[in-house]
């Protein structure tokens, strides 16, 4: 409880509400920098009335009349929403607070300097409440919109990655997607089943990783095992960012990177960069940033035609031994040196030796020859292709 005098003095400021938010919305705050920038009807109006109430506010709970934050929260949620810096409108507050200590002592007569010690309490201890429902709900409100501007931003950019965009309609001009363009196709390994709470923290820190590396000049579409994401101006990634998103994912990422020499050829180049990562992948290449270069071979091969699934079901006589499988696999990602691949699957070599002789047996593909080599990629390609589109189709999820 605070004492008479204390309340007597804090009485003593109400007649002197409406000029304190005058000299707080016309002086006080025109020190902060971008302030004297805003318009004239938000100082007088908006302002002055923000002023009048945290004043106010303040003065009640003095004689005892308690407040709420409601009319702060409902004001920093509209300075969110007009674009306000938040340091600019945390710094009249604290201007604020500085002006209310000022009358506050003009106000003070002799002999009530133990009643202004008890305001200036009062004063310090409240402002700490009013400052974190200040920046709460203005955090809040810009999440809100940044997530407003993404959802956005992503159902656009998915309708171009998915051709669902005709040449020259106004939604180029809308992403600002203007001559050359950088695609990439994100792939995750070994994603584990997660809660959606786990899967949404990864998320942000992959967007977080791709906005550093490209200084926000892109638009990404993620989901839990991988994404795509459009580059407008060609912005080449850096080297190392495979590994940049393995770590923010704590997941073994593949990067694919092909260039769209417009915009119109964005949701080709979307296409094959999930190939590329599809094709990776099922070739047993480590992760890490790939290229067209890398794969030609291998994308040549998983091309389907009429041969197709004749050349995919060679391998079926070992369908049913996966072990076998993954060892023909991993031997080709290997160059085929057989200690790499029983270093690879952690097995001895003879082992390697032994399932790679039952590949031959119940294949007949000759892996010693460049002929069986190339029959034994194929397979592998085609099979796995077997349930996912072709970059000629709908796009692949990475």
């Amino acid at each position: 409880m605070l004492s008479p005098e204390a309340r007597s003095l804090a009485a003593r400021c109400e007649p002197r509400v409406n000029e304190l938010a005058r000299r707080m919305a016309r002086e006080s705050f025109e020190q902060a920098p971008g302030y004297a920038e805003l318009p004239d009807e938000m100082k007088d109006l908006e302002v002055a009335a923000t002023v009048r109430h945290g004043v106010r506010l303040f003065l009640r709970r003095v004689t005892d009349q308690p407040g709420g934050h409601r009319f702060f929260r409902e004001r920093a949620a509209q300075r969110a929403e007009e674009g306000m810096p938040l340091h600019l409108l945390l710094r009249t507050h604290a201007l604020g607070l500085y002006v209310l200590w000022q009358a506050l002592r003009e106000e003070t007569r002799p002999g009530e300097e133990a009643a202004l010690a008890e305001v200036v309490d009062v004063l310090l201890q409240s402002h700490p409440g009013v400052i974190g429902a200040v920046t709460e709900t203005y955090l809040d409100e810009r999440s809100a919109l940044e997530a407003e501007r993404q959802s956005g931003h992503g159902s656009l950019v998915r309708a171009l990655l998915d051709g669902m965009v005709p040449p020259g309609h106004a939604l180029w001009d809308q992403l600002g997607l203007v001559g050359p363009t950088l695609v990439l196709a994100v792939g995750f390994d070994e994603v584990p089943a997660d809660s959606t709470v786990a899967v949404r923290r990864r998320l942000r820190r992959v967007q977080t990783t791709l906005d550093h590396a490209f200084e926000g000049d892109m638009f990404a579409l993620l989901e839990a095992d991988g994404g795509r994401v459009v580059v407008p101006g060609g912005r080449r990634p850096p080297e190392d960012l495979p590994g940049r998103l393995s770590k923010a994912a704590n997941l073994p990422a593949r990067v694919a990177v092909v260039d769209a020499a417009a915009p119109e050829a964005v949701t080709d180049a979307a296409r094959t960069a999930l190939e590329i990562v599809r094709i990776t992948r099922a070739c047993g290449i480590p992760p890490g940033l790939h290229r067209m270069d890398d794969v030609l071979l291998e994308y040549h091969l998983s091309r389907r035609n009429e041969s197709s699934h004749r050349i995919a079901a060679l391998l079926d006589p070992v369908a049913d031994r996966p072990e076998l499988i993954e060892t023909l696999r991993t031997h080709l990602a290997r160059q085929q040196e057989r200690r790499a691949t029983a270093a690879a699957l952690g097995l001895h070599p003879n082992t390697v030796d032994n399932r790679l002789a039952k590949i031959v047996e119940r294949t007949g593909i000759d892996l010693a020859t460049p002929r069986g080599t190339a029959l034994a990629i194929a397979a592998l390609l085609l099979r796995d292709a077997e349930n996912a589109p072709s970059a000629d189709g709908p796009p692949v999820r990475p």
